[in-house]
């Protein structure tokens, strides 16, 4: 457990820019994933995902907006991580222990067909391995967590390391939410509260050049947690002649992953992903990606006829 007690005893706050890869990485992911400004996967690697939620956070916090983790940004960050034991405020810890569950796993996990037709036959799209069950409920890349726990076999009863997001390290979702925005050229979804203030942030996908989202208002019309996902080959780009219209079951590799936020533009929603990698990188055919983790977020503080406001 040298990892995790190395990480939670830091209190230097150095200066990372894009590109940088380090333990001091880690920790701004952590607590910004925590402060409701997720970086996507956490993984140690300052890419574009950990760019967007600094800018964002910085931006919310009345901060120079530059993308960079500067010595202002960390004050504000730890201020924000304190857990107090009713006398006391202490840094709330960055890394945790967890002890793997017979019901983490216990499964299925079992390879799913790449044709959709083929997947369209069966009862649920579940996760395919514990590592990428565990990384969606640690926010995590399964890579890193293979490395935080180089001797663990993943069975039930080993410790491992994990990020501390889940559980009872969440951070308190944000009140007073009451519309959202979407920019499309920082691929980022910001929660607003009445007076237009950010509240929250998260990476995104969305349409193409071929699918692109459309700029301007519009509404959240429905909400569904576990949704199934209609294929339907004339509405998506890509799909072979062979495809036809299929209804595919719902699942964390559902192609809307966990949870649906439906979209007064018809055939539009913001909604989850099988691929929490790809988030903030990949085109797709329209609509808003997000990490299913993050959806889930999302899901806690919208409400049908929020506002969704698309800016260039």
């Amino acid at each position: 457990m040298a990892l995790l007690e190395r990480v939670n005893a830091a209190t230097d706050t150095p200066a990372l820019a894009k590109g940088a890869r380090s333990e001091a990485v880690l920790r701004a992911q952590v607590l910004l994933d925590r402060a409701w400004f997720s970086p996507g996967e956490i993984d140690g690697i300052f890419g574009n995902n950990l760019q967007r939620s600094v800018r964002a956070f910085q931006q919310a916090h009345a901060l120079p907006v530059s993308g960079r983790m500067d010595a202002a940004t960390w004050q504000a960050l730890q201020q924000g991580n304190a857990a107090t034991d009713g006398t006391t405020a202490t840094p709330a810890p960055v890394l945790v222990q967890y002890t793997l569950q017979e019901s983490d796993t216990a499964g299925p996990f079992d390879a799913l067909p790449k044709d959709v037709m083929e997947r369209a036959q069966l009862k649920a799209l579940g996760f395919e391995s514990l590592a990428e069950a565990l990384g969606e409920k640690f926010h995590c890349s399964p890579d890193w967590l293979r490395r935080a726990n180089p001797g663990s076999g993943f069975a039930a009863g080993d410790t491992l390391v994990v990020p501390a997001v889940a559980l009872d390290h969440a951070g308190k979702a944000p009140a007073g939410a009451a519309s959202l925005r979407i920019d499309k050229a920082d691929r980022v979804l910001s929660v607003l509260d009445k007076d237009g203030a950010v509240l929250a942030a998260f990476p995104i996908s969305m349409g193409g050049r071929s699918d692109p989202l459309p700029v301007g208002q519009m509404d959240i019309k429905n909400a569904a947690k576990d949704p199934v996902f209609t294929f339907d080959p004339d509405l998506l780009k890509g799909t072979k002649d062979s495809d036809r219209k299929a209804v595919l079951p719902p699942g964390p590799n559902s192609p809307v992953g966990v949870y649906w936020l439906g979209l007064s533009k018809p055939h539009w929603g913001i909604h989850g992903t099988p691929h929490p990698a790809r988030v903030g990188t990949a085109e797709s055919n329209g609509c808003i990606h997000l990490t299913n983790w993050d959806v889930l977020r999302l899901a806690q503080v919208v409400k049908t006829g929020f506002g969704v406001d698309v800016h260039a």
